[in-house]
């Protein structure tokens, strides 16, 4: 398969508003190296920078440009934990590794601010929390559910009455809701460029614009083929995560793909500074969830799952301007600057895998919209790998491939009743 130029286009508003440079380097030739890695996300660049900092020579080699996939795609919430609720991770994992697991990815956001602030990642964070906001009385029980299991762990959470929520996002709209002290935002792009900056400054190595066409093992080492030439590895990670293609066969068939988009408005100034004046990033309890968040330039952005259908003034133009106006009706209609999708894999517990698909060959696989703490820690549990640590060691036990024959028609149910969703809330 030949490989596809990156797009001369910005993929998100955050790839084109990130402080931090890109980079773009296509390196042709044979290459041999300890480690090689694939896909330039926060898995591939954190495994890279954690790797190239314990001495280990490593390459990443990304199809298309730095934070292609849901790395420059994403909403840009940092949170906590996972989309289940810890009780609901101990009846999957049972208490002992979902009591690890839990308490991994509960400091996570704060182990991905320090990375920022050591490295002096350019991303635009903000470490003042998150509001999981109640749509209805209903979503508010499921709160309290959430609340008494994160206390009960000591995480620095606070139910929020619906006056407190209504002060701190800025509209009545919602019931109340929950806030993580631990979580925060970032311009997603600007942090997985920053990963790749530090990553090389340690010593890695990345070739963007190069596609993997093969993997072959041979003489107890891999050979991965490239259309700018093999790379000789002894050991293989795969961060593809939801844009993972037919490279290993099967792996793209172990989760269900769902779309998430967004549009931001122009930079709103103070007609907007009583929404979120904290900059906290809120995500309602609805079903078929909604955000919104603001950036350093004041824009309003607003998702929710499903694709843009009709660019900017289609459907979901017109889901997002109805949206705006049920939750901040003062603003009258802002115009929008820029909209975008990406791709996210869930599981079918909405817990994620790491798998080893053969001898020194593993991918972390289904974050389930929780792309950058988890994607960042565990790439530092891949270093550790490389570096010899046991498997044990990983913040999830290694499991077998395990594909779904529904993949696809649960992506096709999901993207049906998103759309569905866009229309009803667009009249």
């Amino acid at each position: 398969m030949a490989s596809t130029s990156p797009t001369t286009d910005p993929l998100s508003l955050w790839d084109a508003s990130a402080a931090e440079s890109d980079y773009r380097n296509a390196e042709a030739g044979e290459v041999t190296t300890d480690l090689a890695i694939v896909g330039g996300g926060f898995t591939g660049l954190s495994t890279a920078l954690h790797a190239a900092e314990r001495g280990i020579d490593c390459h990443v080699i990304e199809a298309r440009q730095i934070g292609f996939g849901g790395s420059g795609r994403n909403v840009g919430l940092l949170n906590a934990g996972l989309w289940l609720p810890p009780p609901e991770i101990a009846k999957e994992l049972g208490d002992e590794r979902a009591s690890r697991l839990v308490g991994i990815l509960g400091e996570a956001p704060a182990y991905v601010f320090d990375l920022i602030e050591k490295h002096q990642i350019r991303c635009e964070a903000r470490r003042n929390g998150t509001i999981h906001a109640a749509h209805a009385p209903s979503g508010m029980a499921d709160l309290k559910g959430r609340f008494e299991a994160w206390k009960s762990l000591n995480a620095p959470v606070r139910l929020l009455d619906r006056d407190e929520a209504s002060e701190r996002i800025g509209t009545k709209a919602f019931h109340g809701g929950l806030h993580d002290a631990r979580a925060g935002t970032i311009n997603p792009m600007g942090y997985v460029r920053g990963l790749a900056r530090a990553a090389r400054a340690a010593g890695a190595s990345i070739a963007t614009g190069v596609r993997v066409t093969a993997l072959t093992r041979e003489a107890g080492r891999w050979i991965l083929t490239t259309d700018a030439g093999p790379v000789n590895a002894r050991m293989v990670v795969l961060g593809t995560n939801a844009y993972t293609d037919a490279l290993w066969p099967g792996l793209s068939k172990t989760f269900t793909i769902i779309h998430y988009f967004n549009f931001a408005t122009e930079p709103l100034g103070d007609r907007a500074a009583h929404i979120l004046p904290g900059y906290e990033g809120v995500w309602d309890t609805a079903p078929i969830m909604s955000s919104v968040r603001r950036d350093n330039e004041g824009r309003l952005i607003v998702g929710s799952m499903g694709t843009v259908i009709g660019g900017m003034n289609g459907l979901s133009a017109r889901w997002a301007r109805k949206t705006i106006a049920r939750w901040f009706p003062e603003l009258g209609t802002p115009k929008f600057e820029t909209a975008w999708h990406g791709q996210i894999a869930f599981t079918p517990d909405h817990i994620p895998r790491i798998h080893r698909l053969a001898e020194n060959l593993y991918t972390p696989i289904g974050y389930n919209g929780r792309g950058i703490a988890p994607g960042t820690v565990f790439g530092r549990a891949m270093a550790g790998l490389a570096a010899g640590e046991p498997e044990s060691e990983l913040p999830l036990a290694i499991t077998d491939m395990v594909q779904s024959r529904r993949s696809g028609l649960m992506k096709q149910a999901y993207q049906a009743a998103f759309t569905a969703n866009q229309i009803r809330k667009a009249i």
